[in-house]
């Protein structure tokens, strides 16, 4: 219990009150850019992954206070609902759908590429407010989202990544190195899997609960997403060779000598989530895997 009381005095002397600081009351959102030597620049682009990750944060942040600290829940959510409505008012796309890439410091478009991992960070958060409020417009529009990711982010091979404000196929100078441009990378689908499992989520609750919205895409369906994407890490990302998920796709060749998941019983794909061999996975990414496969039993026992 020591360590969590030192975490938690972090995270409320040091780290919700850095971010709160950050909150642009005149613009909306949050500011954009801050140096090293903490000067704000207020007028500085505004990336709209991070506002749906600081939604993200104070939806959760509220969520975990909600029966702890109803006061401390209530201030917390007052900064999600103005990085929600930020979100809604100047991120999203009212004439193509979608996320921008990002606006300018008074929520004017930027960078108007439509970018998979920037839809899926928005589902994230936008479903976690959800959680945290109850707000039902939230949920319809991550369900919006996650219908332009499967309709128009996507082919039979799985996620793609960077589109033009159109969702015309773009350059993904975003998420590649080296000169390198990719053109599928771990870390697109990581994140839509981390989306789809809090919206999966989500839905399993509203369902249980008689809550389902009108036009509500059904629970299951996103948890067959679910496991289609846990194919894609086992059969196309992960390099049994090397022991270690890659970067961006694998080549038919290496793809054609891994095992492949949907020859996998459950057990064996909870074992492997559970205690997987060594490899080069970051934290975040063995976090979705395994908490995706807490929310994907359903499907793959039916």
């Amino acid at each position: 219990m020591e360590m969590r009381a030192e975490i938690e005095k972090h995270l409320n002397e040091r780290i919700i009150p850095f971010w709160e600081k950050l909150a642009d009351k005149e613009n909306g959102g949050f500011y954009g850019y801050m140096s090293y030597d903490l000067t704000v620049d207020r007028k500085a682009v505004k990336g709209c992954i991070l506002n749906s990750r600081i939604t993200w944060f104070f939806s959760a942040a509220a969520k975990y206070y909600e029966k702890r600290d109803p006061e401390k829940a209530a201030e917390l959510l007052s900064y999600a609902h103005h990085a929600y409505e930020f979100m809604r008012s100047a991120c999203y796309d009212a004439e193509f759908g979608g996320m921008l890439w990002s606006v300018t410091y008074d929520g004017k478009p930027e960078d108007t590429t439509k970018h998979t991992y920037n839809q899926a960070f928005s589902i994230y958060a936008l479903a976690a407010y959800y959680d945290a409020t109850g707000d039902m417009e939230a949920l319809r529009l991550a369900m919006e989202i996650y219908s332009i990711i499967e309709t128009k982010c996507r082919d039979e091979g799985g996620y793609l990544e960077a589109f033009d404000r159109a969702f015309r196929p773009g350059y993904n100078d975003k998420l590649s190195e080296n000169g390198v441009i990719a053109e599928r990378t771990m870390n697109t689908a990581l994140h839509v899997l981390e989306a789809y499992t809090e919206l999966y989520r989500m839905l399993v609750i509203c369902e249980r609960e008689g809550k389902v919205p009108a036009g509500s895409v059904p629970a299951r369906e996103v948890g067959e997403k679910l496991v289609a994407i846990l194919r894609i890490f086992a059969d196309k990302m992960y390099n049994p060779e090397k022991h270690r998920q890659e970067v961006s796709r694998r080549s038919p060749e290496q793809i054609s000598r891994s095992t492949a998941l949907r020859r996998w019983p459950p057990n064996r794909l909870r074992s492997f989530l559970s205690s997987p061999p060594p490899m080069r996975l970051c934290p975040g990414s063995l976090r979705s895997l395994t908490v995706s496969i807490r929310w994907t039993q359903r499907c793959l026992t039916m």
